[in-house]
Formats: C-alpha cells, structure tokens, sequence
C-alpha cells in the first residue's frame, strides 16, 4: 500500500528520483501513465495487470469506453529503476502534466501520483470549504467512516 507526501525536482534529462518507501513496494520495474486530475498515475505491475484487465471488459462498440481506454493506454510506459534509485519520465507523460522541475509523489493506496507542485498545491486548495461534502458523498458509493 502506498501512502505519503514526498517532494522531489525532475532534473534536466526528465529523471525523477523514486523514494525509497515506495521502490519497496513498486519493484524494479512497473508502469506509468498519464493520470485524472492533470497527474501521472504510477502502478505496480501487477496492479497494472489487474487496471487492465478491467479496461478489457469494457465494451468496444461503446465511445466513452474507447476514449477512456486510449487514454490510459496510449501513454502507459514501463519504468525501471536506475542504481540511484531514479526513473527516466517520458517527455509525452511529463507534458502532460506539466513537470517541470518541482514535483509532488502522492500514495494512493494501491497507485502513486506524480504531480506538479503548482497543481498539487491547487488540489489540495480545492478541498478547504468542501471535504465535508465529498465526504458525504462517498457514502452514495457505499464508503462511510
């Protein structure tokens, strides 16, 4: 499981180093992909393979199915952990969520985000008036505290 904050920099050749907390989990090899929210959503392999086998069950003669599985897909890139602990993000994932230098690595149960720090600290803005009520919410899914 992968929980925590960690702030790192992406250096000029697009490497990001990877904690350690989460090598420990993620392996030397696992894949990431462009994310929701304008982040990058990193998974371990076989939680990758599980990812995908759920978008495989996704009818082909539906659109939003199609859309949603391009987009998971097209940008996917399998990563391997260099000796100093760093992974090298392709310049397609990284343009996409706008990574630059300052990054945020977030751990999301079963995945990790990479973010922009400027759109992390954007997102965390976002829940100040209204955690309250994606709280209540979440009991419509059938999740309560």
């Amino acid at each position: 499981m992968f929980m925590g904050e960690y702030n790192h920099t992406i250096d000029a050749k697009g490497r990001l180093i990877v904690p350690a907390k989460f090598r420990e989990v993620l392996g030397d090899e696992f894949v990431v992909t462009k994310g929701l929210d304008g982040c990058l959503f990193v998974y371990p392999n076989q939680e990758w393979q599980a990812f995908e086998e759920k978008l495989r069950t996704l009818p082909l003669t539906n659109k939003n199915a199609r859309q949603f599985t391009r987009f998971f897909l097209a940008g996917a890139a399998s990563c391997e952990v260099d000796k100093q602990g760093r992974i090298l993000l392709p310049a397609v994932l990284r343009g996409f969520a706008e990574l630059e230098k300052d990054v945020v690595l977030v751990g999301v149960a079963s995945r990790i985000e990479i973010w922009s720090r400027q759109r992390w600290e954007q997102c965390l803005n976002t829940y100040d008036g209204d955690m309250d009520e994606v709280a209540e919410n979440m009991e419509n899914l059938g999740f309560s505290i």
